[in-house]
């Protein structure tokens, strides 16, 4: 998933006030602690000793910084008359009217303003005032801004992002309307590819989005196209279609903005990536632990079986097919080419995905492009890391149950060799190996090297993933007992050890 953080540079206003500097004495240091007081009768009588209303602490804040921060209007307009200067930035790039800015108070960026503060004043990565007040929410002073000059389509310098993609991420539909109304450009793309529609849909505020659209927005935009792989004469690297922004929704689990989306006409089929929302929604269910980004949080009212019965009421393809492998976050073996959706539920064990796809008519035996069916799936085969992995001993029980009852082949042997005893071993489920065997699976077909050279029994003994090799000796202990209870005409042609 694409992940483009909006830039923030409130962390620097913490740095600039958490520490109180003293200087015994002083009058100026006496002006600016009688502001932080807001104790006017003291600040009235330090400016007619004509103190010097510019000095400042040792990191650059003046009283003014300190008036603008509190929202002391009052303040402010006494250290202005005094001479004031309303441009002072301290050792941060930061004045007084980005601190007003932050505080998102229309009146003080108004009296700063007049007073000759620059509208397009920037912090040092390019933030402006305009993408301050954006990103705080305040439509007022946004107005204010524009009508002393502001530059509604300045990038900031360090993701290339606008005013109008700070009021998008933040879901601020007043200041988006205020900002269109004025000139934004809602086509303009940060150094990432995001739209400020896209924006708005990665963060999931359904609010902003419908504002988008009301002003004309396509419904269907969608991150560049970028290349996969590096490029060779005889092998140029591959176009991947950019995600749009119903695929962006669902992948961020805003599952109600995406059933919004598919009512005001998103294709449910969507494939940009090569697999649908049904396929992803397995991966988005049951992640994985690991050393992997969390899921998505999400946003909504709308829970992910609900989006399911969206999807397909929309008429998405329960049994489509995935045409590319996809990142399914711990799981680096599984093949997703030619996979399902109930495919890749059996793979999580995700039992209530399985069943609520087998009700919106999936088919449970459709295999990947590998000959791997939902039953080996389930088994295990293309665990990898089963530690990480979804699926406990008694889920996979259960999901491969499921399968075994609706027809799945128990001695089924996938182009890789692998059999439902090969992903057992890997996913160390020992039950599950002796259930196995109990049902029918055929120890001459199970115990044989796959293209690994792999026989569960040697899976279990251990098996290189990453940097370690990982064993399971419950496992070990129950293929062994199969094996020496097996006649010795039917142990098959691996070998035991």
């Amino acid at each position: 998933m694409i992940v483009e953080k909006i830039v923030r540079a409130g962390w620097l206003i913490a740095l600039l006030f958490m520490i109180r500097f003293e200087a015994a004495g002083a009058a100026p240091v006496r002006l600016i602690d009688a502001v932080k007081a807001a104790d006017r009768g003291a600040i009235r009588t330090l400016l007619q000793q004509r103190v010097d209303v510019n000095a400042a602490e040792p990191d650059g804040a003046t009283a003014l910084h300190w008036a603008a921060r509190t929202n002391d209007l009052q303040t402010a307009e006494m250290l202005i008359r005094a001479g004031a200067n309303v441009k002072a930035a301290n050792r941060y790039g930061i004045t007084p009217l980005y601190l007003a800015c932050t505080n998102g108070n229309a009146a003080m960026i108004e009296m700063l303003l007049k007073a000759g503060a620059d509208p397009n004043t920037a912090l040092t990565e390019g933030e402006t005032a305009l993408m301050t007040a954006a990103r705080t929410g305040n439509a007022g002073a946004v107005n204010a801004l524009l009508a002393h000059g502001a530059d509604i389509n300045r990038k900031e310098t360090w993701r290339g992002q606008t005013a109008l993609m700070w009021a998008a991420a933040e879901g601020h539909s007043d200041v988006i309307r205020a900002l269109l109304a004025h000139g934004a450009d809602m086509h303009a793309r940060s150094n990432g590819g995001f739209t400020p529609l896209l924006f708005a849909v990665r963060e999931g505020k359904i609010g902003a989005v419908k504002t988008f659209l009301e002003a004309g927005a396509d419904l269907n935009e969608s991150l560049p196209a970028r290349r996969r792989g590096a490029a060779t004469a005889d092998n140029p690297p591959e176009t991947e279609t950019g995600i749009n922004a119903f695929m962006l929704a669902a992948g961020n689990v805003h599952y109600e903005l995406a059933a919004f989306l598919l009512d005001k006409g998103a294709d449910p089929n969507s494939a940009p990536q090569g697999f649908t929302a049904l396929h992803q929604i397995s991966w988005l269910r049951r992640p994985g632990t690991g050393d992997n980004n969390p899921a998505p949080q999400g946003s909504g009212n709308m829970d992910s079986l609900e989006f399911v019965r969206e999807l397909v009421a929309h008429g998405a393809n329960v049994n489509a097919r995935a045409t590319k492998q996809a990142n399914m976050g711990v799981t680096a073996r599984f093949h997703s080419i030619g996979a399902t959706p109930f495919l890749l539920a059996a793979r999580t064990a995700d039992v209530q995905l399985m069943r609520l796809l087998l009700e919106l008519g999936a088919d449970p035996l459709l295999p990947n492009e590998d000959g791997t069916t939902p039953l080996l799936a389930a088994a295990g085969v293309g665990t990898n890391s089963p530690l990480e992995e979804p699926g406990t001993e008694p889920e996979v029980m259960e999901a491969v149950k499921l399968v075994l009852g609706l027809g799945g082949d128990i001695n089924t042997v996938d182009k890789n060799g692998d059999t439902v005893m090969h992903g057992a071993a890997h996913k160390h489920v020992p039950a599950v190996i002796r259930f196995l065997a109990e049902k029918g699976a055929k120890i001459q077909v199970w115990n044989q090297p796959n293209k690994a050279g792999q026989t569960p029994l040697k899976v279990a003994e251990g098996v290189p993933v990453g940097m370690n090799i990982v064993s399971h000796a419950p496992s070990v202990a129950v293929i062994r007992q199969l094996m020496s209870a097996a006649p010795a005409t039917s142990a098959g042609g691996g070998k035991s050890h």
